[in-house]
């Protein structure tokens, strides 16, 4: 769950070092749900609010550089594997996130083009990946609400969970490390480096998704979904299929990761 635009991050931060795990808080995120629509973004329209929203984000953030368009997109936006996700609360656009569904078949994901060497091997040996970017939310809204990161940030487990994940990927900045550490027990695997798109660098954290879900489940229960739910938002074949070409290897291109993975704090 890529926490890139950082009032989002700060949200989720604060909201952790305040006791975010009590019944109070998962109940106001349960309250919350009630009231969020998730929108796969499908039309020219949707997909434009969103790039419009995600510029005022990482504009405000530093973490692009000003445009005339005040628009923020990118190549990952396209393609067979990836899920661009609108998220609405009573009908207005509160937040965004995107999802790509990464594997040996097609591992064309943004992570794979900062971090090859630590996920070519990966998805030689068969693991699927789910690369969470471009994580925003309305400025307003996320003050007001406190809990709209967690309704964001829950879709990176449904994708998890429907497409029988290995990785759950992280790219964050290393002042973001101890939170992904605290809360979903990430690790580092690759230190900081050039991200595509962003002007600053971020580091490679992952989990193993089958193996921390059931806590996260029980801790959070509002990051429990039915199969119903998921089928709905991802049920796509040419993304169960990987019918899509595989990315260029780019290991030749970027330093090693270099044991980074046994040595992580966590």
């Amino acid at each position: 769950m890529s926490v890139e635009a950082s009032l989002s991050f700060q949200t989720l931060a604060r909201n952790s070092k305040n006791g975010f795990s009590e019944g109070s808080f998962t109940e106001s995120v349960a309250h919350l749900l009630d009231r969020i629509d998730y929108r796969r973004a499908d039309t020219g329209d949707e997909r434009e609010a969103i790039f419009r929203l995600r510029y005022q984000a990482y504009a405000r953030d530093g973490g692009i550089l000003p445009n005339a368009s005040r628009s923020f997109s990118d190549r990952y936006d396209e393609g067979g594997n990836v899920f661009l996700f609108g998220v609405y609360l009573d009908s207005e656009l509160a937040g965004s996130i995107r999802i790509h569904v990464a594997s040996k078949e097609n591992p064309d994901c943004p992570s794979f083009e900062a971090f090859p060497d630590f996920l070519q091997p990966e998805f030689d040996a068969g693991k699927v990946a789910i690369d969470s970017t471009r994580f925003v939310s309305d400025e307003a809204l996320a003050r007001l609400h406190r809990a709209l990161p967690y309704a964001i940030s829950r879709l990176s487990g449904l994708a998890a969970q429907h497409f029988r994940t290995d990785h759950l990927l992280a790219a964050v900045r290393p002042e973001h490390q101890a939170f992904y550490r605290r809360t979903f027990h990430h690790r580092v695997v690759c230190e900081p480096r050039p991200y595509p798109g962003l002007a600053r660098p971020l580091s490679l954290m992952t989990v193993h998704y089958p193996s921390f879900v059931d806590e996260v489940h029980r801790r959070f229960p509002f990051f429990r979904s039915t199969f119903f739910e998921r089928r709905m938002l991802f049920d796509r074949p040419q993304v169960r299929a990987a019918a899509v070409q595989p990315a260029k290897r780019l290991l030749e291109t970027v330093p090693p990761c270099a044991a980074i993975a046994a040595g992580a704090a966590r």
